[in-house]
Order: C-alpha cells, then sequence, then structure tokens
C-alpha cells in the first residue's frame, strides 16, 4: 500500500498545472514589459524636453542678444504704414551690426524656414543668415539652422515714426526632439516648449 503510495506521489505535473503556470508567467512578464515600458518613455520624456528646454533658452537669449546690439534704424520688415499702424508680426526679421572695421558691418537675418522633407504645417526649423558686406560690397555669407523641432516663431515688430525699432517681441515654441522611436509599445505624447522675450535695439 505504502509502495503504491509513493510511486502516485513521484509522477510530474499534470497538463492543467503546466497551463496554469505558464499562464501565470506570461501575465508577470505582459507587467514588468509595461511597467519598464512606461518607465524608459518617462525617462525620455524628462532629458529630451529638459535637453530641449536648455537649447531653446541659448537661442533665446542669443537672438535678443543680437537684437540688443541692432541699430534701432536698420530693422526689418517695416510696416506699410508706421504712423497709423506702427507693429508689425512676421517670422523673420533682418537687421544690421556694425562691424569692427571702418566700413564694415553684418546684415543679420533670422527667419523659420520649412524642415527638409517636412509638412508645410510643419515642424519648422529656425534659421540665421549673416551676410558681411565692406563698403557696399558682400564678401561673406553664412547661414545654418538655429533650432530645429520649431512649431512658429513669431516677431512682432514695434516702430517709431522714423521708421526707428522701438521694441522686439519674439515668440518661440518647440517640440521636444522626436520621441516616437523610444517607445516600446505605446507612441509618446511631449508637450511643446513656449518662451517669450523682448529686447529694445541700441540707439543710434
Amino acid at each position: 500500500m505504502n509502495r503504491h503510495t509513493n510511486e502516485r506521489g513521484r509522477h510530474g505535473f499534470s497538463l492543467v498545472e503546466m497551463l496554469v503556470a505558464l499562464t501565470i508567467s506570461a501575465t508577470l512578464l505582459a507587467a514588468t514589459f509595461s511597467a519598464l515600458d512606461a518607465s524608459f518613455k518617462s525617462y525620455k520624456r524628462t532629458t529630451e524636453s529638459a535637453s530641449t528646454h536648455v537649447v531653446t533658452r541659448i537661442v533665446m537669449h542669443r537672438v535678443m542678444t543680437l537684437i540688443r546690439t541692432g541699430e534701432a534704424g536698420s530693422f526689418g520688415p517695416f510696416p506699410d504704414n508706421p504712423i497709423e499702424l506702427p507693429e508689425i508680426t512676421t517670422n523673420n526679421i533682418e537687421f544690421m551690426v556694425h562691424g569692427r572695421v571702418e566700413g564694415e558691418f553684418q546684415v543679420i537675418s533670422l527667419e523659420r524656414r520649412d524642415a527638409p522633407e517636412g509638412s508645410p504645417d510643419g515642424p519648422y526649423e529656425l534659421w540665421i543668415v549673416q551676410t558681411t558686406m565692406v563698403d557696399g560690397a558682400a564678401i561673406d555669407s553664412l547661414e545654418r539652422p538655429l533650432l530645429v523641432g520649431v512649431v512658429d516663431a513669431v516677431f512682432t515688430l514695434e516702430y517709431d515714426v522714423g521708421p526707428t525699432l522701438r521694441r522686439a517681441t519674439f515668440d518661440l515654441t518647440v517640440l521636444p526632439n522626436d520621441l516616437q522611436d523610444a517607445a516600446i509599445s505605446a507612441s509618446l505624447d511631449t508637450p511643446s516648449i513656449r518662451m517669450v522675450a523682448s529686447a529694445s535695439p541700441r540707439n543710434e
């Protein structure tokens, strides 16, 4: 009697027990995978947003510095009627900065451009174009992107009679870097970053 009982105790797991064990294991693995996905996405969202915020702040500071060093009477585009409508809203700004050598100056243009192979509705890129002029002739030109992933870049230019620029306001909205490749099982929704700053050019 005891011999038969011991033989029964040595039998393996039944099919039902194996299926139950596999189901529990699959559930635990799925829960772990989902938790890792959420953790990874949260980490990427935080780091990419932080880095984009720093870069956007640096670009904003540089643009404000360029506007402050420009001459109040050298900014464009101009409003059609600076007396009745002394304010203009545009996606680009152009101005002149004197160089260190007599007769030398730079024409600087900041403009929003469509991204290569991008949609006409954005995101865009913010470009800077610097043309060095000596005695009225262009001797050098350099253009490069300042910022990518731009949702919108709007300059509001307020003029006095002249037209002389009184104040420029830059409204910049940027998306963090593309994080869709960072998602394991779902897409990432990242909030945009918006910065607004104003500066007045120096008097001539």
